[in-house]
């Protein structure tokens, strides 16, 4: 159990800067809902998906096999990094150069071809992002939760801050909303026609600014390249790559495939790029169960390697796996079942007519997190091929089922299409985990939560409560049943833990 404490407090640690940090970021959907249009936040969320794509390439699995290899016995943990932040390096540098070199002809080919600079920045961006990744991985590896969180946090409240300042104060005061006096100064740092160019020139200056903050870890750097010592880390780390990407496809492709599959007209009075920037914003509202899974997962990856020679790790596994579901399931419960308030961060309510997606996808994330458990077998195997195979199974889930859904159902049809997906991967990573790691999931107690939560939506989006105050009781009551079952079931060995 103490292991178990153990993981709960780095989650805790790693989670205050997710839920904080996401908190403060999340304002910037109801700034973007309430000055762009659905159009604009369409092209947004466009470009960002390409840019998920590019963040695995630029990594190519290779934090994972850094935290691998650190762990082996007699590990130079110093030399792992120079040799790793090195080979990252070198990769960004090359890759970014042929972005920025062929940005007019990229801006042209996805019908953008005025926004040529947003290529260059993105593309300074994922340099950034790649270069900084390293280090805040060697953070994680030493236990550095407490510094990892601080920088994270300063980047978003950089990022936030900025937002704010240009797209709220500056933005307000040049429309004559406040402050008109202020607007004869406000025009020599603000351009209206700059539109979503803010979004990502801020993205560009706040994560450059991790590269002094991050000054102490970078200068105990020293570049080294040993293709004798990489080797073996690059054949752990390719089939992450390919699964990486495939992840990025289940991930991201809908935002893309919405706006070229879904036929035109299908949402009367709206371009397809309004699609995608509605579902987009609606899917942002499950960010309570990415934080949950992304604080989870910044902890959980250094813990298990760390734990793989225990005796009892396979229990302390299962252990972790179920507390996980628990908490996963109240919060799929607790946001679907006061949807009606979490829907109001959406300024424009030309955003929220889509939002039932919302419930999907927040139960399409929460099997998304029990397969980041699941894959700790072939992480700790050195199987990694089989996650691979996995990923590129769900990647072909989430292409068929978005080619013949997003048709039919439109953004409904990428939310079930990305639910199908995360099921289907984790079903397979947990039959495949059976056969070459066993470890004791709890596997009856786990699918009871999720069906009693699942259970208490449909109750709460099904039973229609006119009155307000009424209505919020009931959905709070569902919630409160929930917990005291777990309560009650669990109350013994919720003690001990």
């Amino acid at each position: 159990m103490s292991i178990a404490k153990k993981l709960v407090g780095q989650t805790a640690a790693y989670g205050l800067s997710s839920i904080v940090g996401r908190a403060l970021n999340y304002l910037l959907v109801p700034i973007y809902t309430d000055v762009f249009m659905p159009e604009e936040y369409g092209v947004v969320s466009y470009l960002y998906a390409g840019v998920g794509f590019f963040n695995i390439l630029y990594t190519f699995g290779m934090e994972t096999a850094f935290f691998r290899f650190a762990n082996k016995p007699d590990a130079d943990r110093d030399r792992l990094y120079n040799q790793v932040l090195s080979l990252i390096l070198c990769t960004s540098l090359l890759f970014s150069a042929l972005i920025i070199a062929a940005s007019g002809t990229i801006a042209r080919s996805i019908g953008f071809p005025d926004q040529q600079e947003y290529i260059i920045w993105l593309a300074v961006i994922l340099a950034i992002d790649a270069v900084v990744a390293i280090p805040f991985a060697r953070l994680r590896l030493l236990n550095k939760a407490i510094k990892f969180a601080s920088l994270k946090l300063a980047n978003i409240l950089i990022t936030v801050g900025a937002n704010m300042f240009f797209l709220v104060l500056c933005h307000g005061i040049y429309n004559g909303s406040f402050l008109q006096g202020l607007r004869p100064l406000v025009t020599t740092v603000y351009d209206p026609d700059f539109g979503i160019g803010y979004i990502f020139l801020i993205n560009l200056v706040a994560n450059g600014l991790l590269i002094p903050m991050l000054w102490k870890e970078f200068s105990s750097f020293r570049f080294e390249l040993n293709t004798e010592l990489l080797r073996p880390m690059l054949s752990y780390a390719y089939p992450l790559l390919f699964m990486g990407l495939a992840g990025a496809v289940n991930e991201l492709l809908d935002r893309i495939l919405l706006e070229e599959w879904l036929p035109e007209g299908f949402y009367p009075g709206k371009s397809n790029m309004a699609a995608v920037g509605i579902y987009s914003a609606c899917y942002k509202l499950s960010i309570f169960m990415t934080l949950a899974i992304q604080a989870f997962r910044y902890a959980a990856e250094p813990f298990f390697f760390s734990q793989a020679e225990e005796k009892d790790s396979p229990q302390t596994f299962a252990l972790v796996m179920k507390w996980f579901v628990i908490a996963c399931a109240f919060i799929f419960l607790f946001i679907s079942a006061n949807l009606e308030d979490f829907a109001l961060l959406l300024r424009s309510p030309a955003y929220r007519e889509g939002i039932l997606v919302v419930p999907v996808l927040l139960l399409a994330n929460l099997f998304l997190g029990v397969y980041y458990n699941l894959s700790v077998w072939f992480k700790l195997t050195d199987k990694t091929r089989f996650g691979t195979y996995i990923s590129f199974g769900g990647a072909a889930v989430t292409i068929l089922g978005n080619l013949l859904l997003i048709p039919i159902l439109g953004y409904m049809g990428s939310a079930i299409a990305t639910l199908i997906c995360y099921f289907s991967m984790a079903l397979a990573s947990y039959l495949l985990g059976n056969r070459h790691y066993p470890i004791p999931y709890p596997v009856k107690t786990i699918l009871g939560y999720v069906l009693l939560a699942a259970g208490l939506v449909w109750l709460a989006l099904g039973v229609d409560v006119e009155n307000f105050w009424l209505r919020h009781v009931y959905h709070l009551a569902l919630c409160a049943a929930f917990a005291l079952v777990v309560v009650l079931r669990e109350r013994p060995r919720f003690l001990k833990f």
